[in-house]
Order: structure tokens, then C-alpha cells, then sequence
């Protein structure tokens, strides 16, 4: 488990370099991600060696969103003054992620040939 954490965070270390050093617009981690996916893709072996450890990640992920929950009510005052706006932005992004998700799916399927039969 500890070699496996260990390769996933050397991952993230690796993005948060390049992220910075390139002077990209995305995050580290997510730049991290993407190297994972592709170092997994080219070496299958490793994908096998992460699977346990990214399955208990997984499912402990919910602990990941206590300290937002903590942020969140240790900005109540915050919330309370901008609440209506903050909840129509959030709602709104989001129909418009999700209606984007599908168009882009819908053109990738066209594009590809699948058919729903």
C-alpha cells in the first residue's frame, strides 16, 4: 500500500513541477492525473499495482469533504449575505456542465459511428 501511495503522490509531485515549471493553466494534481493515466496506459502492470489502493481511496473518499464542510460553516456569515446568488451560480454551472457533457458525448458517438441499438 505504502509503494502505491507513494507512486500516486510522486505523480502529483510531478504535475505540481510541471504545472508550475511550464507555467500552465491547470492545477498540478490534475496535470499529476493526467500523467498517471498515461503512464498507466503505457505500462498496464502498474494500473494492477495502484487498483487496491485507489479502490479504499475511493471509498473513503466522503472523508475528503470535511474540511470543506468546516469552510463552509466557518463562512456562514459569507454565505448567509451572498446564499441566493452563490446557489444560483452553482445551479446554474452546473445544467450547463452537464448539457455539455451530453453534447459532447452525443458529437463524440456521431464521429465514432456508435449507435444506441
Amino acid at each position: 500500500m505504502i509503494p502505491a501511495l507513494t507512486i500516486i503522490l510522486c505523480f502529483q509531485l510531478a504535475g505540481e513541477i510541471a504545472s508550475r515549471g511550464l507555467d500552465l493553466p491547470l492545477p498540478g494534481p490534475v496535470m499529476g492525473l493526467v500523467l498517471l493515466v498515461g503512464a498507466c496506459m503505457l505500462r498496464p502492470r502498474l494500473a494492477d499495482m495502484l487498483r487496491p489502493v485507489t479502490k479504499s481511496v475511493l471509498a473513503n473518499l466522503s472523508l475528503f469533504f470535511v474540511p470543506a464542510g468546516v469552510g463552509v460553516i466557518a463562512h456562514l456569515p459569507v454565505l448567509s449575505q451572498h446564499g441566493v446568488g452563490l446557489a444560483l451560480a452553482v445551479s446554474v454551472s452546473t445544467v450547463l456542465a452537464i448539457g455539455a457533457g451530453a453534447l459532447t458525448f452525443t458529437a463524440i458517438a456521431r464521429l465514432t459511428g456508435s449507435r444506441d441499438d
